[in-house]
Parts: C-alpha cells; sequence; structure tokens
C-alpha cells in the first residue's frame, strides 16, 4: 500500500489518497479530498473540490469512479448543487470547510459485478417505515439482479436525522426485515454503520447507502468478532458484524464497522474521556484487523465521527500522530449511544492469495 498526499495550493485543496497496486491486476486508489476554508460561500468551495477531483483524475491513467460520497454541512440547501444520482448526507467536516469528499476509484475493471446503491431513502412515515420501505426497495434491487442481502451485501452505511431519538426505530426494522430474510445469530448479519446523518429532504429520517458484490459466493465472506475485545452485536439488541473479510485470489478487502469505546461485555469504556476513548476505539479496530490478518498499515480509508466539534482539535493530533499518511474524514456526526463521544469505521485491502477464487 502506498500512501501519499497532494495539495494545490492555487485552489486550497488536498488529497490523500492510499494506493493498492498489484503486480498485475486492478489497482486501487481510497482517496479523501479537505477543502481548505476561505471566507466564501458553499458554491464556491464546491467548484474549488470539483477542479480537484479533475487534477486528481488526470494523475491516474484510465481511472474508474466506483463510488464517491460527499460530506456536506447544509444538505437541505446544498442539494441543489448535486446531481440526482450523488451520494451526501449532512455530516460537516470538522476541518472548518463546508463539505469534503470519499472518492473509491479502480484502474482496470474488477472480474466481479460490484454494485454500490448510494442515497436511498424513503420520506414518508416513521424512522420504522422509512428503514423497512428502504430496506424492502433495496431487496427488489437486488433480487432484480439474482442477488439477496444474506448472500451478496457485504456493507450498509444508515444514517439517521436524530440518532438519540430515532435510532430504535430503524434497529426494531432492520431486525424484523433480517429475520425475514434469514438473517440472525446462527447465521450472519451485514458490515455495517449506524450514525446520525441528515439527508436533504426534510421529511426523511433514514438514508442508507450499499455496497453488495452480485457474484461472491459466501465462502469468500469472513466475520470478524475479536471476542476478545467486543461481544456480539445481538446481545445489545443491534444486528450488524463488527467486521467482514472479503477473499479474492490477489488480495483481500476487510470492512470495519463503526466501531467505537466498548468492552466485550457491551459497556461503553471511558465515559467523558475523548482520548481514552480514542485509544481503546483504536485497540478495538486492531484486534478485528488482526482477526483478518491486517494492521493498521493496511488501512486505505478512514472516517472519524464525533459527537463534540470542541474535540476535533484533540482527535485530529492524535490521528495525525498514528496515521499520518491515511486518508481520513472527520465528522461531525453524533453515534448511537451519547455516552460515546467518537467512532470510527475504515476499509482495509491486504496482498493475500487465495487460489480458490478467482483475482478481483
Amino acid at each position: 500500500m502506498i500512501k501519499s498526499s497532494i495539495y494545490w495550493e492555487t485552489i486550497g485543496i488536498t488529497a490523500k489518497i492510499a494506493c493498492f497496486t498489484p503486480e498485475n491486476g486492478v489497482a486501487e486508489y481510497h482517496v479523501m479530498m479537505q477543502v481548505e476554508p476561505r471566507d466564501e460561500m458553499f458554491k464556491e468551495q464546491f467548484t474549488r473540490l470539483k477542479q480537484g477531483e479533475e487534477l486528481l483524475m488526470n494523475e491516474i491513467d484510465n481511472a474508474i469512479v466506483c463510488t464517491k460520497k460527499y460530506f456536506v454541512s447544509d444538505s437541505t440547501n446544498q442539494e441543489s448543487f448535486f446531481t440526482k444520482d450523488t451520494a451526501f448526507i449532512q455530516q460537516p467536516p470538522l476541518n472548518g470547510s463546508k463539505i469534503g469528499v470519499w472518492l473509491y476509484i479502480t484502474q482496470g475493471t474488477s472480474s466481479y459485478k460490484h454494485l454500490w446503491s448510494m442515497a436511498m431513502t424513503h420520506p414518508q412515515g416513521s424512522c420504522y417505515e422509512q428503514t423497512k420501505e428502504i430496506l424492502e426497495a433495496y431487496e427488489t434491487l437486488l433480487g432484480k439482479n439474482n442477488a439477496s442481502i444474506a448472500d451478496n451485501c457485504v456493507r450498509t452505511w444508515i444514517y439517521v436525522r436524530d440518532v438519540d431519538t430515532q435510532y430504535h426505530g430503524m434497529v426494531e426494522a432492520r431486525r424484523e426485515n433480517f429475520i425475514k430474510e434469514g438473517l440472525t445469530q446462527q447465521t450472519h448479519y451485514i458490515s455495517s454503520t449506524g450514525i446520525q446523518g441528515i439527508p436533504a429532504n426534510p421529511k426523511a429520517i433514514i438514508q442508507m447507502d450499499a455496497y453488495s458484490i452480485l457474484d461472491i459466493s459466501q465462502d469468500q465472506q469472513q466475520y470478524l468478532y475479536a471476542a476478545s475485545h467486543l461481544n456480539p452485536t445481538y446481545e445489545y439488541g443491534v444486528t450488524f458484524e463488527r467486521g467482514t473479510k472479503v477473499k479474492y485470489g490477489d488480495r483481500s478487502h476487510i470492512f470495519i464497522s463503526g466501531t467505537a469505546s466498548i468492552d466485550n461485555k457491551g459497556n461503553v469504556v471511558h465515559v467523558g474521556d475523548i482520548v481514552q476513548q480514542t485509544l481503546r476505539m483504536w485497540d478495538n479496530v486492531e484486534a478485528l484487523l488482526s482477526e483478518g490478518n491486517a494492521t493498521t498499515d493496511d488501512i486505505a480509508q478512514i472516517i472519524v465521527y464525533l459527537r463534540d466539534i470542541a474535540d476535533y482539535n484533540t482527535v485530529q493530533s492524535m490521528f495525525d500522530d498514528k496515521f499520518p499518511n491515511t486518508p481520513i474524514m472527520i465528522t461531525q456526526a453524533p453515534v448511537c449511544r451519547p455516552t460515546w463521544l467518537i467512532e470510527m469505521e475504515c476499509i482495509a485491502i491486504t496482498e493475500e492469495y487465495n487460489e480458490e477464487f478467482r483475482n478481483f
């Protein structure tokens, strides 16, 4: 994994880039682009960011943008700047700007069929009803591709407008849906992040992004538990996997779900202490990665969610020291338990050979 940074001074854009380049095969890039705050409106920041994206694409020959997600400061008022199929969520970047973006780019075409379904909403009814309708619509979409949530969905991101009051409705609807789809504690769940995020439509309480691999086999997926550090999620009433490893012939991908300062009994650890919560969160992530034969050096991107913006400078300094060259986005987004001050998720890529599977 090669990690680098580009700063385009004239437009005030920084791109942190992680590149996985095998000797033969498809190269992968994860990029976090940040806007240097200036005394200007959203339009000007958005224009500069798009210019940065164009410059980035010029740096990568035959680049294919597989997915990208924008983090914005006011989704409702900024919606008009985005096309209908663009993924964005109100989780303000905490560097003082109004917008940032995560891009996932490949150099070459994968031999697998990957489906990124972004910004799904159903802006009618309660949190429970909206979640139920979104999941059912996603099942229909997968069914049209001869796929299912149980067999093919690797990762979801579920954004809740007010996580402190609305999270329970999402959890209940997801649990019921999973039971219907044959997903139980005896089978498996889906790696996920459930976090506060505000959709553009004021009536939308829930927004979901999802990633499925349409032609993956079940034995290519390994679920990560790190039982020495974390407890099974069903023990405290939620239904997601801590992490999922996807094995290919020439590499593996590891998707770590939203992870916070929790112990293996399901208790929040270090209540009120942002430094110690960050350290415990890192320990938990490292334990999950280790179970998938990976380390923090293999991390290609990180998204960090903070409840209190006043903790930003402390957390940024800690991440800069531990992950100096890793693409990271730090946003304001309260976690599902009020006493959790911080949560992170990440994607890792490892060079690994699995002869029973075809290359990525």
